[in-house]
């Protein structure tokens, strides 16, 4: 019986993979599958590659309550207006896609360096939020209360030691307004990892957040990622939003930031509370970004474990608090 690359691929996974190479490719023979590492959300992703062409093909993890049924919907709008990769097929019950895989190259390399990174970063979110409008889904605010809650009943924390961040979060949602009919498309999640360098341009992936939002929060995300500096963010801004004012937004664009590094300290510390289960840590100190990488580079801390996502999760709870830039979610970090 000849070998196929599918052999080598867990039980689990096989079916729904053949399923999927073959509604996209047909009889097209198969020379390589291999599984890539995931990000956060849990997917299982595999390159395939048909006839010298690199394809990514993605199993979504498990259903959440935190889940975007639509999401495919606006991986399609995305993948018109090329900002996402073409798709080959969708198949939303089984939540898998199949799509190009891009050859990444790092972000540091982009030419220009920081400030046209930054530049294209906010081009690119312009792009974005001018596509016709993406699903409906969970206002933002209530996405980051329902993942602060859990977070609070996972026993990370004594008793009591989280009740300051409840109260700030409580505040925020009280004055934070939005006009959700003014709502734009959103990618939700447009950190480093999702955003891919192939040469010549970028390319955002990982869809299963977006539907129509507040554009601030693509901003308030992109800002802490991709602009640590005044004049970063000046850079950013302007290419995102071209000349036009930014006095209506300033201040909500405050509140837009302190919700989503919260939410980032709850994917942060539910991670932690995965793997490592009930801590009842009695102590919200963080350190700063130098600390945390010496420590890294010392092997006290290692990259990825329960210990650095607790610690990132508490660093991001401080930046909600203070207000002060969070320690960006690169891989450098």
């Amino acid at each position: 019986m000849a070998y196929h690359p599918l052999d080598a691929i867990a039980d689990a996974h096989r079916q729904p993979l053949r399923k999927a190479l073959d509604a996209a490719f047909g009889s097209a023979r198969v020379d390589m599958i291999a599984p890539i590492g995931g990000g956060a959300s849990g997917a299982f992703p595999f390159k395939v590659r048909i006839a010298d062409r690199l394809y990514l093909v993605r199993l979504e993890g498990p259903a959440s309550p935190l889940r975007n049924p639509r999401q495919y919907e606006s991986m399609r709008i995305a993948s018109a207006a090329g900002i996402a990769p073409q798709i080959h097929h969708i198949d939303e019950v089984n939540r898998v896609a199949v799509m190009d895989f891009i050859e990444e190259r790092p972000l540091s390399t982009f030419p220009g360096g920081p400030y046209a990174l930054a530049d294209a970063v906010g081009t690119i979110l312009g792009r974005v939020q001018g596509t016709p409008l993406f699903p409906s889904f969970v206002d933002y605010p209530e996405i980051v209360g329902r993942l602060w809650r859990w977070v609070c009943r996972t026993g990370l924390f004594a008793p009591g030691v989280l009740d300051p961040v409840t109260e700030r979060l409580a505040h925020i949602r009280e004055t934070y307004v939005w006009d959700t009919a003014q709502s734009v498309s959103s990618h939700n999640d447009p950190v480093p990892g999702n955003i891919l360098f192939d040469g010549q341009r970028l390319r955002m992936i990982d869809w299963e957040s977006a539907y129509r939002n507040d554009p601030l929060v693509d901003v308030a995300i992109t800002l802490d990622s991709f602009a640590p500096t005044p004049a970063l963010e000046e850079v950013l801004l302007r290419a995102w939003l071209g000349p036009k004012s930014r006095v209506s937004f300033s201040d909500r664009l405050i509140k837009v930031r302190a919700l989503t590094r919260l939410y980032y300290a709850g994917v942060f510390l539910s991670a932690s509370a995965d793997a490592s289960g009930p801590l009842a840590d009695c102590d919200l100190s963080a350190p700063t970004l130098a600390m945390f990488q010496r420590s890294s580079r010392n092997g006290e801390i290692t990259p990825g474990s329960p210990v650095a996502k607790h610690i990132l999760g508490k660093m991001y709870l401080a930046s909600f608090m203070s207000g002060d830039n969070p320690p960006g979610l690169n891989a450098a970090v």
